[in-house]
């Protein structure tokens, strides 16, 4: 399976791309807002999100037929970036499930600022 097929088709909104790379019976799970989804469904909200998207894939794992990916998406407008974590479980070369975990990227919080810890990431 070409993850990043996958993700280009995620971030263009491009349904019918999209609809080839899950088996019939798959699911998605959004656990940051307690939403399951059918495949179809999935496709739905996914390309009928509001905006245009942009993105970058950050980080693949790999563990047997289970593909981890960390993955930057962004829009231009109005300006928003997120991180999202993706456990997507592969049956023959197809998604069967994918357990999904979304943050919004921002500062730290004010209390850990004051205290000086950590650094950023990326200068």
């Amino acid at each position: 399976m070409d993850i990043y097929a996958y993700w280009r088709s995620v971030l263009t909104q491009d349904a019918e791309a999209l609809k080839a790379f899950f088996t019939p019976d798959a699911y998605i799970n959004w656990h940051n807002t307690n939403e399951h989804f059918t495949a179809g469904e999935f496709v739905l909200a996914n390309c009928r999100y509001p905006g245009s998207w942009e993105g970058s894939v950050e980080r693949v794992e790999t563990i047997g037929s289970l593909l981890i990916t960390a993955v930057h998406v962004f829009s231009a407008d109005p300006p928003l970036s997120f991180h999202v974590t993706s456990f997507i479980q592969v049956r023959e070369d197809m998604i069967c499930g994918i357990d999904e975990y979304w943050g919004d990227d921002g500062l730290p919080p004010q209390w850990r600022r004051e205290l000086g810890l950590g650094s950023p990431i990326l200068r």
